[in-house]
């Protein structure tokens, strides 16, 4: 957006270290359960959880340090587009449109924006292996490959999508 020949200074949205935090400490309290799980040897059930909870919260305590310790902002939008920590950047002639979806879980249910690109396959050429990894799974529930999980932002999903508006105001919203 142009304001009197100026652009607007980005919005920079950093990591709700509070929340991760709470995140890496569940990762932990898996692994020491499946740490308690493997010294038993009570069930081959519970020999079984040990050994994958050990691996998999470990992985996923030792992405969250990472995470932490890079301290960097977990989006930024501007002028030429958007650019996410995990997902790369984003020019905003390549969106056709964004939206919050909503996942649910059983009792559970996680909030994100989508990103609806014009082409999505161009994207996955250059997305990180972790996002071409899921791509398939993502489309078999109806999501496309560009979503920003919200839980990791300091705002609700509706902040940034006026954040996006100001930078972008065509940006077409859907419902």
């Amino acid at each position: 957006m142009i304001n009197n020949g100026d652009s607007l200074p980005p919005t920079v949205y950093p990591l709700a270290k509070g929340r991760v935090w709470a995140m890496l400490a569940g990762s932990l309290v898996f692994v020491a359960l499946g740490i308690a799980f493997l010294i038993a040897h009570s069930t081959l059930k519970m020999t079984v959880a040990g050994a994958m909870a050990v691996p998999l919260f470990g992985f996923c305590a030792v992405l969250i340090i990472q995470r932490l310790l890079r301290d960097r902002p977990e989006l930024v939008l501007d002028d030429a587009g958007v650019d996410h920590v995990r997902l790369g950047r984003f020019a905003w002639d390549e969106m056709a449109a964004v939206r919050i979806r909503e996942q649910r879980v059983s009792n559970t249910s996680q909030r994100f924006i989508e990103l609806v690109l014009h082409d999505p396959d161009a994207y996955l050429v250059r997305a990180p292996k972790l996002v071409r990894s899921t791509a398939s799974m993502n489309a078999r529930l109806g999501f496309g490959p560009a979503n920003l999980p919200t839980n990791t932002l300091p705002v609700p999903p509706e902040a940034v999508l006026d954040a996006m508006r100001r930078h972008r105001p065509g940006l077409e919203v859907q419902h």
